[in-house]
């Protein structure tokens, strides 16, 4: 019997700023890992010896709402007063104000309110439940204008329109300190529930999701502080200043602290993305990235609930193989994390340039493609300047249009900006291109990030895959063109694209993380993505689906040999993922998967020891479903 602990039901904010002592010694990292006041209200030791053989046939599979090992009311009861009450939410999916009694109601004020921000990531990541991947989920419960037709009448599909929970969690606890995710971790182990961990719901591969899972909810876990004058002990310490961020904390939420103290902090592009979960678990790309690196990289010290409940530190001096690994072992995986130490830097200027164009009678097809190629042959030379360029191809109205959504140079002056890119330039204007960029000097990253990347809609209806082009691809003028025709070619064919043009900096691959090897080389990150209307048939969407996977993604797995791509923004069904993700790191990552988490308490789709776990359902016919019954296989 676990007699309950102090509960604090307010939701801390709290922000410091740490400099000198007052007798003029610098912080100690004692001082900088001072816990939050959320993770101070912890649990009695609930570590338990995990067991050391797979769970025996019974338990085979998960524990689901319509098995009778599945806790009963009351027993949910006394696990929401064990968390202090009013702490533990029985789902109730996003759209249901569309329906009523399983009848579509789509002309009801709040139903159409839902429709219209349907897209707004804002609005949504406030919901328990709601993500961005709901084709996985199952889209059980969707604004009728949006409600697919190609679904059929399985327990994963549906061609009826109505409203269920399907593959979203059963209970979500809205945890406010640690000792609350120590206990959802042991409810979740010792029914053999499926357990779930979500911050914001942005993950494109549905890890944030499953049916009848307890979800973890870290959103309002947003406690952040600076810390000046920060040295790390041990030989070749870090020394400069740091942040400390808990798990609830965006990435608006981080750049804002950072222009407030006058500082840099290396993130992602998305505005309303987790800056501590998924994003920098996983790696973490920025528009930093070609001068500092991935973010992951950046990761002095996490602290973390595990599998057995257990709230520990990893950092270089302690659990070092966990520290080790979640920096680019990806989220759900070994723990969930509730805060993270980060280096900051100086502020720095930035200039960046946005601008857009569309194929026309004057400017058709193939002089756009010039254009792109004599950009694209130029990506080693703009990359190693520390320039990283983020931009989307995509058909519109039997046109093409490509938009710049930014091109940043970091530590660079408009003027040298304009110089860098004058050679482009001029072959632009001699090609004919219609062409009026944006190009603005800012004296931080965070304003040129606030103007350069607007929020983006979450896209329901799409699917994606993804690869890395090596730098060797563009010292090779075969295997430049190689690359160039390859991506044309899937976007002529129907998909749609969006690259990024970045590198790691020099020195990045000798750094002793789980970071995929792949990204140390990357050049080109090349995302294709297809998208369908609801009211398109099973037959054509699952055409799309499959033909992204089993062709255009196979054929730029082709040409790039032992590469890989970005976990966080990948095909769902990515052939050899192990590879793909993580390359050569990837057995001491599934060892220690087996080491802190052996009875798969942490499970998400193509996340390290998913292969040994299987779901019993598929959508589009070869598609996992999150809305079924997850057992090991």
């Amino acid at each position: 019997m676990h007699l309950p602990y102090l509960i604090v039901v307010v939701i801390y904010t709290t922000l410091q700023f740490v400099k000198v002592k007052a007798d003029g010694t610098k912080p100690s990292q004692g001082d900088i890992e001072q816990l939050f006041d959320f993770e101070k209200i912890q649990s009695p030791n609930l570590s338990s010896p995990v067991s050391p053989t797979h769970p025996t046939n019974r338990s085979r599979c998960k524990t689901y709402p319509e098995d009778p090992e599945w806790p009963s009311p009351q027993q949910w009861k006394d696990f929401d007063t064990l968390l202090g009450g009013n702490v533990l939410i029985k789902t109730v999916p996003e759209a249901s104000p569309c329906y009523t009694n399983d009848t579509a109601t789509p002309s009801s004020p709040i139903c159409q309110s839902l429709t219209s921000n349907w897209g707004r990531s804002d609005l949504r990541i406030e919901d328990p439940t709601s993500i961005r991947s709901v084709l996985f989920q199952g889209m059980t419960c969707m604004p009728p204008a949006y409600s697919p037709a190609f679904f059929n009448a399985t327990t994963a599909n549906k061609t009826t329109l109505g409203c269920d929970v399907g593959g979203f969690p059963e209970y979500t606890v809205n945890v406010s300190n640690v000792a609350q995710i120590q206990e959802s971790v042991r409810f979740a182990r010792k029914w053999n529930i499926r357990l779930v961990v979500k911050n914001t719901g942005h993950d494109f591969g549905g890890k944030s999701t499953g049916r009848g899972a307890l979800s973890v909810w870290t959103h309002y876990l947003k406690d952040r502080k600076v810390v000046g004058e920060f040295v790390e002990g041990g030989e070749g310490g870090y020394v400069g200043t740091v942040v400390k961020l808990a798990a609830g904390v965006q990435v608006y939420e981080a750049y804002a602290l950072a222009k407030e103290y006058v500082i840099t902090l290396v993130g992602g592009e998305g505005k309303t993305v987790g800056h501590i979960g998924g994003y920098i678990q996983g790696g973490g790309h920025s528009p930093l990235t070609s001068i500092y690196g991935m973010a992951a990289d950046h990761i002095l010290s996490i602290n973390l609930v595990t599998a057995n409940s257990t709230f520990l530190a990893a950092n270089a001096t302690h659990n070092t193989d966990l520290f080790w690994a979640i920096r680019g072992g990806g989220g759900s995986t070994y723990g969930i994390v509730t805060s993270m130490l980060l280096k900051a830097y100086p502020r720095i200027p930035v200039t960046t340039m946005r601008y857009n164009m569309t194929t026309s009678r004057t400017f058709p097809r193939a002089k756009f493609w010039q254009a792109m190629k004599a950009y694209i042959d130029r990506f080693e030379e703009y990359a190693d300047l520390g320039h990283y360029s983020y931009f989307r191809i995509r058909h519109v109205n039997g046109e093409i249009f490509h938009d710049m959504a930014s091109w940043v140079a970091p530590n660079t002056s408009a003027t040298d900006f304009r110089a860098s890119i004058a050679p482009l330039l001029r072959i632009w204007h001699d090609i004919g291109v219609p062409f009026d960029p944006i190009i603005t000097e800012y004296d931080n990253f965070s304003d040129a990030w606030e103007e350069g990347f607007p929020q983006e809609a979450w896209t329901w209806n799409m699917r994606q895959a993804s690869r890395f082009f090596p730098r060797e691809h563009f010292t090779n003028d075969t295997k430049r063109l190689q690359s160039f025709e390859a991506v044309k070619e899937v976007f002529e064919e129907g998909a749609n694209l969006i690259l990024f043009n970045m590198r790691n900096p020099p020195g990045s691959e000798a750094l002793d993380n789980a970071v995929n090897p792949a990204w140390r080389k990357v050049l080109l990150f090349a995302i294709m993505f297809v998208t369908w209307a609801p009211g398109d048939g099973r037959e054509f969407v699952e055409r799309l689906s499959r033909n992204l996977t089993e062709v255009w993604n196979l054929r730029w797995r082709a040409l790039t040999p032992g590469g890989g791509t970005y976990m966080s923004e990948s095909d769902y069904i990515e052939p050899d993922w192990q590879q793909s993700f993580f390359g050569d790191k990837y057995p001491r990552l599934y060892k220690l998967k087996q080491e802190y988490d052996p009875e798969g308490v942490f499970y998400a789709q193509n996340a390290v020891g998913s292969e040994d776990w299987g779901l019993s359902e598929v959508l589009l016919g070869h598609l996992p479903s999150q809305n079924s019954r997850l057992c090991r296989k």
